[in-house]
C-alpha cells in the first residue's frame, strides 16, 4: 500500500491549481480529443484532465501506483 502523506483531494485541489507540470499527451490525435497529465507537481500523486477545459477541466487524480497500473494497461503491459 501506498504511503501518502497528502489526502487525495488535498492532492485534486493542488494540482487543479497548478499551471505547470502539465503536459498533453503524445497520443493526441490533434482531433480536440486529448487529455493532459501531470506525474511531477504533487509527489505521490498524478493528475488527469481534458486539455480542451484545460484548468477548467475537472481533475482525475491517481495515486502513483494506480498511474502505473493505469500506464501499463494502455501500453498492453501486464499489471501485477
Amino acid at each position: 500500500m501506498d504511503d501518502h502523506v497528502m489526502d487525495v483531494e488535498v492532492a485534486r485541489a493542488t494540482l487543479a491549481g497548478t499551471t505547470i507540470g502539465w503536459s498533453k499527451s503524445s497520443y493526441s490525435g490533434g482531433q480536440g480529443e486529448c487529455v493532459e497529465v501531470d506525474a511531477v507537481s504533487v509527489p505521490g500523486w498524478a493528475g488527469i484532465r481534458d486539455s480542451k477545459l484545460g484548468s477548467a477541466s475537472p481533475v482525475l487524480v491517481l495515486a502513483d501506483s494506480g498511474w502505473a497500473a493505469f500506464l501499463a494497461v494502455v501500453k498492453g503491459d501486464e499489471v501485477s
